[in-house]
């Protein structure tokens, strides 16, 4: 299965559904791979958003920058050259993390005609009801009204965002629930264990509502539905 049938394959779950189904696949200690809450969503309606990351720090908040624009240009064209859907990846470096503002509807607008689906920052985002006008997902610490001058100081390397590193070339997920970053391990694999993930979760759930089995009963029956999981 080639990289792009993958990923499109995965935009069909939710993100929780696809963590769970993760460590049924990877041992990849579940930390170094899902972002904290601090990293939500501000394009509820949009996801979910699934791709192959690429990277940059950006300062748009250190009083009497100097724009320098080139490195953002150059990563603009990095992102045409690429087969799969990316996903943005910012590390806010300025001086006063509480004002940064990496992105607004413009940037986006020109980042989704090259192939960017989304955005992962720790930093700000502005123009939200612009940015909607497109299908394109927005993961930040919040909004923020305005920025300096925005100085985008290196592309393409691993970046720490949201408590995890995450590196060029890693595959992201994202929705209204979170970030996480898809261990390696697990893609080949994933898409198929995610519809029999979705299946378990659904059955499972049905026991969980039922009124006349007991505690021991319902646990029993959730038991036989995992062993099955972890048979396949």
């Amino acid at each position: 299965m080639s990289l792009l049938s993958s990923i499109q394959q995965l935009t069909d779950f939710d993100t929780a559904l696809i963590a769970n189904t993760i460590g049924y696949l990877d041992a990849t200690p579940v930390n170094e791979w899902y972002m904290g809450g601090d990293i939500a969503s501000l394009t509820p309606t949009v996801g979910p958003t699934v791709g192959v990351a690429m990277t940059c720090e950006i300062d748009s908040s250190t009083p009497g920058n100097r724009a320098e624009p080139e490195g953002y240009y150059a990563l603009l064209k990095a992102i045409e050259q690429c087969a799969e859907p990316v996903v943005l990846v910012i590390k806010a470096v300025g001086s006063r993390p509480e004002h940064e503002c990496v992105i607004g509807d413009g940037m986006a607008k020109m980042l989704h005609s090259v192939g960017c689906i989304g955005v992962v920052t720790n930093g700000g985002v502005r123009d939200i009801e612009g940015i909607l006008t497109l299908p394109f997902g927005v993961y930040a610490r919040g909004r923020t009204i305005h920025h300096c001058a925005i100085r985008c100081t290196r592309y393409n390397q691993p970046v720490e965002v949201g408590g995890i590193t995450v590196s060029p070339g890693e595959i992201i997920h994202a929705n209204i629930g979170g970030v996480i970053k898809v261990p390696a391990g697990a893609l080949a694999r994933l898409p198929a264990l995610a519809g029999e993930m979705r299946s378990f979760e659904h059955a499972a759930h049905c026991i969980f509502r039922q009124t006349d089995l007991t505690i021991d009963e319902k646990r029993r029956a959730v038991d036989a539905l995992v062993a099955g999981l972890k048979r396949s």
